[in-house]
């Protein structure tokens, strides 16, 4: 919620901004800092002087939850300070129906915050002038040091946790205590009126005064016959939508650059544009190195990536990237900052180097956390349409600590809090023969999250891959092709509205020699294909071809390297899914057409019950209208993501690229 009242003491507007909470007690802590730093990053605001937030808690949460360490742990880090907030802990000392003689091993709930040296006011929440001087005091604090500090209103709750449950069930004791006690209202009352301050009858009046204000406001609530969606917002994005929160275009224009964009953006990427700074050697040859590339007119992975930020700085766009590692990438494949190699703390951002009138770029390595850092880049991306926001994992699968964040704001956010988000997910993908851990960033689960139908064809219209986008709870995708990934971060941007952008990102791709995109995939009129089809000998004669492998990501490669090997590049055809969801029905339609007389499979190099088949096959079968078996070569099912023995990981390869290829594969089989 969004509102903006008169401070009667200043005479100034203040903008008050309640961020959506869910259930799951305390995630919304690192959210709501997100979002206060993106709004103090807007306003210039880099002492906290215009913006602050104010966080409420439980005291069983504020003490059982992780999260509220995280987020704490965050507070006077460079690029995610807030610079102090007020946390007020409303202390009923019950958890549910737990005792906090079993919910916590400190003496307090609030001693949580001693890791920051927080100062802590316990105040009695029955003395209403205590807890007023203690505010008044907080305040000061927050103004004066632009630090954290910590309210713990001690008091009790009357009635059960729902207000119809029963707590003398298990706190007998306790209740019969807090049912003799006065209500605060009545006892503060009481204390005014034997001191002479006010009368009974005063009493009476503000009473009757106060109540008539809740009637007439529960009168007009019903006569409300339209509720826009912007009265529901937290930040209501002004200009970028229309009143009733509807995008005001369903067109992407194209995302390629200009000839001359690309070469300049390439010539700052591979460059020191400061004097007197001395770089690593081998920063020297990958500087080298990418300046090759760029005379060439080709890009790699981190320089794909280098140049869709660098055109979106250009255009106005503020850049935010996040996570662990990130400024150098976890793969040493980025070097976003430069370190001198003589000077502490002397840096170089080159990005920051583009252009005269360019917007900032921020990355930023985080502390090493996913769930608060990750709510913290939401809640970055909520203020501003106009910002791509990324959050990157040091390796895929660690987003599973950050899971409650994805299951909660970001897959659903918009169907629950009618609140658009464009947050980015990189999660570092792929099977290298390294161990079960880090190898998988479990694409299955954000499948199965997906909104669309599985067994529905969308009516393919002019505005299909457009409309498809708006319909989808976020986007998934795999691309195989640095051009791909520059077009997609791209689009997240130049869309006419905002979802969420999981990517699985590859790492042996990052230095894969056949990895490279030229600059003609990246001109003007080009753009992000959903789908790469087959172009080669197996295209010049469809009709002779006899299986159509349809794939994602890094997988690939090793196929298109085993059937040349093999010489079957004119009876196998490759077709690759870059986007799986939603999913491109058309250009499995189209592919499947073109290959009348092929098997379909769908191969992957994750586990069957891992990865992407049981997504991919019932949608490819309703495109197909379930004429043609959708059949699977890749590993068997497993509980682990990847063995850790590398010759077992080579055998499964080996088996799963024989499955792939032995056009007797799949005779006599029943799908």
């Amino acid at each position: 919620m969004y509102h903006r009242r008169i401070n009667r003491v200043t005479n100034r507007n203040i903008t008050l901004s309640l961020v959506a909470n869910p259930s799951h007690l305390e995630a919304v802590d690192p959210v709501v800092q997100g979002k206060t730093k993106a709004e103090q990053f807007y306003l210039s605001d880099t002492e906290g002087k215009k913006v602050m937030s104010i966080l409420l808690h439980g005291d069983a949460a504020f003490a059982g939850q992780g999260i509220v360490y995280e987020t704490f742990h965050l507070s006077d880090l460079p690029s995610y300070t807030t610079h102090g907030t007020i946390h007020v802990v409303v202390n009923n000392q019950i958890g549910f129906t737990t005792d906090p003689r079993v919910a916590r091993s400190s003496p307090y709930p609030t001693d949580v915050a001693r890791v920051v040296n927080a100062p802590i006011f316990h105040v009695n929440g029955d003395d209403p002038e205590a807890v007023m001087y203690v505010c008044n005091v907080a305040a000061e604090w927050r103004n004066t040091f632009h630090k954290d500090v910590v309210i713990d209103l001690v008091c009790f709750r009357r009635n059960g946790h729902n207000e119809m449950d029963e707590p003398m069930f298990t706190q007998p004791l306790m209740y019969k205590q807090i049912k003799k006690q006065k209500a605060v209202l009545k006892k503060y009352a009481e204390k005014l009126m034997s001191e002479g301050v006010v009368t009974q009858q005063e009493f009476e009046a503000e009473m009757a005064k106060y109540d008539k204000i809740c009637e007439e406001a529960y009168a007009r609530s019903k006569d409300e016959k339209i509720m826009h969606i912007k009265h529901w917002l937290d930040s209501p994005w002004p200009g970028f939508f229309t009143l009733d929160g509807q995008p005001k275009s369903m067109k992407c224009p194209s995302t390629g650059l200009s000839e001359e964009t690309l070469a300049h953006i390439g010539g700052v990427a591979s460059s020191v544009p400061v004097e007197d700074f001395t770089i690593h050697g081998g920063l020297t040859r990958i500087l080298k190195s990418r300046g090759e590339m760029v005379k060439n007119r080709t890009v790699d992975w981190a320089l794909a990536e280098y140049m869709a930020f660098g055109s979106l700085l250009n255009e106005g766009i503020h850049i935010r990237l996040s996570g662990q590692d990130v400024e150098r990438g976890t793969f040493s494949h980025r070097h976003h900052v430069l370190h001198d190699q003589n000077v502490d703390k002397k840096t170089c951002i080159p990005m920051n180097h583009l252009w005269p009138n360019q917007a900032p770029y921020t990355v930023c390595n985080s502390s090493l956390s996913e769930y608060g850092v990750l709510g913290f880049e939401l809640g970055f991306a909520m203020a501003s349409p106009n910002a791509l926001v990324l959050w990157e994992a040091q390796f895929g699968d660690f987003h599973n600590t950050a899971q409650c964040i994805i299951d909660q704001f970001i897959s659903p956010g918009q169907a629950k809090w009618v609140r658009q988000n464009g947050i980015v997910l990189l999660l570092p993908h792929g099977m290298e023969g390294m161990g079960p851990e880090h190898s998988s960033a479990r694409p299955e689960r954000f499948l199965q999250m997906c909104n669309d139908d599985p067994d529905v064809v969308p009516k393919l219209t002019e505005d299909f891959a457009v409309q498809q986008l708006y319909d989808t709870n976020w986007i998934v995708v795999n691309c195989s092709t640095p051009a791909n990934y520059f077009h997609v971060l791209r689009r997240q941007i130049l869309l006419p509205f905002r979802k969420p952008l999981i990517v699985f990102s590859p790492k042996s791709l990052l230095r894969h020699p056949d990895a490279k995109s030229s600059f003609d995939m990246m001109l003007p009129g080009t753009e992000f294909l959903r789908g790469i089809e087959e172009d080669g000998p197996a295209a010049q004669k469809p009709e002779n071809v006899k299986r159509l492998l349809f794939c994602t990501g890094k997988v690939y490669y090793e196929l298109a390297k085993e059937r040349k090997n093999r010489d079957l590049e004119a009876e196998v055809a490759i077709t690759r899914l870059e986007q799986l969801s939603p999913f491109p029905f058309d250009v499995v339609e189209q592919e499947a057409k073109k290959y009348p007389n092929a098997e379909l499979i769908w191969c992957q190099e994750e586990h069957k019950n891992q990865g992407y088949y049981e997504y991919v096959k019932p949608r490819i079968r309703a495109t197909t209208r379930r004429e043609r078996p959708v059949w699977y070569a890749g590993r068997e099912p497993a509980s682990a993501p990847a063995t850790g023995n590398k010759n077992t990981h080579l055998q499964e390869l080996k088996r799963f690229l024989e499955t792939s290829f032995n056009l007797d594969s799949f005779k006599n089989l029943d799908n």
